[in-house]
């Protein structure tokens, strides 16, 4: 019976050569090094889900947000391991992302015919950073509200265009309720779109020109 609801799926959806070209192409012998890429992906959905689930219970406002953290911790069955499992999850996204840019600067896997798939991957550096930046504003407490203070008077002092940048990021001089808004904003919708838009593209680079090996000595 599965079979021939496979092929009536094939028949119009063409599932067969979709996994040609997709799936069955050969790849190089490959260790433990290869699997960040994966790893990271893997990561990325886990703080998907586990955001999902920690937006159902928070309240991006100043009164009530470090309330809601709270009930979340405390309140909700299983709340403390879920937003433990994002809060930590955050923190090894940045590092897994960062050893895989450094293991493909590494083996020199940004050259041609790779150059766009590294520029792609270092936006995707970038906006883990920046998931990681507008998150930690969101439980509202002390040390989210100076680390915040700290980090967008750093990106004031660009030249010429700082002043705007901390304007916008705040969305006015000071942290305040639009800053929260923002930041939560940015962190459940802007960059997670972002984030997903690029990895298509990078997953679409790596099917196309296959994933990248360690030089032997003869390279």
């Amino acid at each position: 019976m599965w079979s021939k609801v496979y092929d009536w799926l094939d028949e119009r959806l063409g599932l067969e050569d979709l996994y040609k070209g997709l799936l069955d192409r050969p790849e190089p012998h490959g260790n433990w090094w290869n699997t960040l890429g994966s790893a990271s992906l893997f990561i990325f959905i886990m703080q998907g889900a586990t955001g999902i689930f920690l937006t159902v219970y928070y309240t991006p406002s100043p009164d009530h947000a470090y309330d809601s953290i709270q009930y979340i911790m405390n309140g909700v069955a299983f709340g403390w391991l879920i937003r433990g499992i994002h809060h930590w999850g955050a923190s090894l996204m940045v590092l897994v992302v960062f050893i895989h840019l450094l293991r493909v600067f590494y083996t020199a896997s940004y050259k041609y015919p790779r150059e766009l798939t590294w520029i792609i991957g270092s936006f995707l550096f970038l906006l883990t950073l920046g998931m990681g930046f507008t998150g930690y504003l969101l439980p509202w407490n002390q040390r989210a509200y100076w680390a915040t203070t700290v980090g967008t008077s750093i990106a004031g002092t660009v030249p010429f265009i700082g002043p705007f940048i901390e304007r916008a990021l705040r969305g006015g001089t000071d942290i305040s309720a639009l800053t929260l808004s923002r930041f939560f904003s940015a962190h459940i919708w802007m960059l997670p779109a972002l984030l997903t838009a690029l990895i298509g593209g990078h997953l679409y680079l790596i099917m196309r020109h296959g994933e990248s090996q360690f030089p032997e000595l003869d390279d």
